[in-house]
């Protein structure tokens, strides 16, 4: 790496770290001020997260093409503009139709950064340093949120409506802060690895069909619905709705088996960092889902009622913790692996494909609310079977890959092909 790419990188962190952590003042208490503060009807205090949903699912489908013909740098710039406004705006709301809005604009501003984001640090590292980079990335994100959390609890309280308007205020500053961090980046040229294909290739057929066609990538894209929907989709509805509705733990215990998701995944990560950089990605992909089977089974004990409330209690945080041990994994494997398969070029396109593919699968997570609370075993089993699901189609993906893109470790003895030679790599 680069003196001008480590300057960089240093910066994108920072910046990053600093919108997590206004992030944190708010994420947890969205539900309480819609419905408690502003005195909203339940429904709508929940349609207040599907505009934040739907926000993101608008946004997307457009944001890859602009940061590969713009730079990732405007769009970050543009969307934390937007996630300020709709963040103020949304601390001073008093009634539906405007906290829909803002809520629609700080959901679009949020998911268009993260793209942006990655994109950039894809530009600042090289493939035998970009896993580490993902994985600081990810480490400063979750300490950012949970200090921010944190912070943000001391401060509220459901009888000062102000108090919400300070944490949405500040929220809106960090945004505005992280603009003005990544103005001052620099962002380098970095050649594309071995197997990716020249951007001429990439650029025929527009982008949205070019990677259709690239089969690593759409299954790639389809495990990566499955992780999303099994571990993130289920957190805050149907595994809570299980949690209390069948192996009957207090809301307590859920903000404690948030704390171990949190403490586990800022205490494993660059633990685990060693055991991802020098093996193969798929195969690490596949230990997630076995370690995620394990984590649903330990919550299906947390609910059979043969233990006391404290051995419920235990399993049940311990499920959180074993899940935060898997995204800990997964997050120096997941961000590096879509940024190897792009395209020269397509880089921005790949990226806000993924971030797609999150939202939906987010988006599509309470469906296991019903199952969760009424049918607590069922849920358990599907959750079990879609772990080792995870497992196989990682298995599965992996054949699809180049040896430099499963292992990144590769990379430092592998030379840059040839433009013509990159456009065989993949398929047309």
């Amino acid at each position: 790496m680069t003196r001008v790419m480590g300057a960089a990188m240093r910066r994108i962190q920072a910046g990053n770290a600093l919108t997590a952590f206004g992030i944190g003042f708010t994420v947890p208490f969205l539900y309480v001020y819609a419905a408690k503060v502003r005195e909203l009807d339940p429904m709508w205090a929940t349609c207040t997260f599907v505009a934040f949903a739907l926000g993101a699912l608008l946004a997307l489908p457009f944001t890859g093409r602009v940061i590969d013909r713009r730079g990732p740098a405007p769009v970050v710039i543009g969307a934390a503009f937007l996630a300020s406004l709709g963040s103020l705006s949304l601390g001073l709301s008093t009634s539906v139709v405007p906290i829909l809005l803002s809520a629609l604009a700080l959901g679009a501003g949020q998911a268009v950064m993260q793209p942006a984001l990655a994109t950039m640090i894809v530009r600042c590292s090289t493939p035998s340093t970009r896993t580490r980079a993902f994985a600081l990335q990810f480490f400063m994100q979750n300490l950012g949120l949970g200090i921010g959390g944190l912070i943000g609890g001391l401060i509220v309280d459901e009888t000062r409506p102000g108090s919400f308007t300070l944490l949405f205020g500040i929220e809106a500053v960090m945004f505005l802060i992280l603009a003005g961090v990544i103005a001052t980046v620099r962002l380098p040229q970095v050649p594309a690895i071995s197997g990716a294909l020249a951007k001429a290739a990439a650029q025929a057929g527009g982008g949205w069909k070019r990677l259709l066609e690239h089969k690593a990538m759409v299954q790639f894209c389809v495990l990566g619905f499955v992780l999303f929907f099994a571990c993130y989709g289920q957190f805050e509805s149907g595994l809570s709705a299980f949690g209390t509705e069948a192996a009957g733990v207090s809301p307590s215990v859920l903000g404690f088996a948030l704390a171990a998701n949190t403490g586990a995944i800022v205490v494993a990560q660059f633990v685990v960092l060693k055991l991802v950089e020098n093996h193969r990605r798929s195969r690490v992909i596949a230990l997630v889902g076995l370690i995620w089977t394990g984590a649903w089974i330990i919550a299906g004990f947390s609910g059979l009622g043969h233990g006391s409330a404290m051995m419920a209690a235990a399993a049940f945080i311990t499920t959180y913790a074993l899940f935060g041990i898997g995204e800990a994994m997964l997050s120096p494997t997941l961000a590096p692996l879509v940024a190897d398969l792009a395209p020269e070029g397509s880089v921005g396109q790949y990226n806000s494909a993924f971030a797609l593919v999150k939202q939906m699968a987010l988006a599509l997570g309470p469906l296991g609310v019903p199952l969760g609370a009424g049918v607590p075993m069922l849920y358990i089993g599907t959750f079990v079977l879609v772990s080792l699901g995870i497992a196989w189609l990682a298995l599965r993906l992996g054949k699809q890959l180049t040896p430099v893109q499963d292992n990144p470790a590769l990379a430092r003895g592998v030379l840059v092909p040839e433009p013509a030679k990159a456009a065989e790599a993949v398929p047309a």
